[in-house]
């Protein structure tokens, strides 16, 4: 039994949200490909996305390598639904491998009471959230100013979430909401407070920010390999849309 294709309008239009919610510090506009820059931090904030593929991507391949050796990086493609058939397979012949299977996932924001208690959000990210999230995320010391540099340069209503715990913080996210959509990304627990129901309390208190946006609507993007993260979504009510993963040199 075969997976029915998913609306390819449909994508698109979560394609674009997750790009405005991740900003890249640098892009540009190839072949309807966006190739974007950020200084190596993230795969998906230095790779080559399929937006509206209109060259032969014998073209597309010459011109993303060039891009990316031009900028000291390595080159990346994410490969969605949107990219032409026969991409991967002509990746797979010019020795990249595929790596990081990633789910989107959205579920129907319904009439539920979606608030939290102790989960305090704010605006913009504070230096105690940015840094309280580098901890619990291990992101490494050189990558954490990039990693704040792409949060302030989100342009649409946005909210970073710190979860409390007896009075320590110990979860973060954060939430982008466009167009009656909210988008989850960087949803971590700290690994002492793991296992006690904190990322159901986190994920509650984001998606009730989400609705006071007039969002009626969720989606998010996991590792397919993340089988706890993925079996937490499941629960609250998110479904896969559609499956994307990640093209490098082998």
């Amino acid at each position: 039994m075969t997976t029915p294709s998913p609306d390819l309008h449909l994508v698109r239009s979560l394609e674009e949200r997750a790009l405005n919610a991740w900003p890249a510090q640098q892009s540009a506009l190839c072949g309807g490909w966006l190739l974007r820059l950020s200084e190596g931090y993230t795969k998906r904030a230095n790779s080559a996305n399929p937006l509206h593929p209109t060259a032969a991507f014998a073209d597309t391949l010459r011109v993303v390598e060039d891009f990316y050796a031009r900028h000291g990086l390595p080159p990346i493609f994410r490969i969605t639904p949107l990219a032409a058939a026969g991409t991967a397979e002509a990746l797979e012949q010019a020795g990249y491998r595929m790596v990081d299977p990633t789910l989107l996932m959205t579920m129907p924001l319904a009439a539920t009471d979606w608030s939290a208690r102790d989960v305090l959000i704010e605006p913009t990210a504070t230096p105690e959230w940015s840094s309280g999230f580098a901890q619990a995320n291990r992101v490494p010391l050189a990558a954490q100013a990039v990693h704040e540099r792409m949060l302030a340069a989100i342009a649409m209503p946005a909210a970073f979430a710190t979860l409390m715990d007896q009075g320590r913080p110990v979860a973060y996210g954060l939430a982008v909401a466009e167009n009656r959509m909210v988008g989850l990304f960087d949803i971590v627990v700290a690994p002492e407070a793991r296992q006690r129901g904190v990322a159901t309390r986190l994920v509650n208190g984001l998606l009730g920010w989400g609705k006071t946006q007039g969002a009626s609507s969720a989606y998010l993007q996991v590792t397919a390999t993340n089988l706890p993260a993925t079996a937490l979504y499941r629960k609250l009510g998110f479904n896969t849309l559609y499956q994307y993963h990640y093209r490098i040199r082998s």
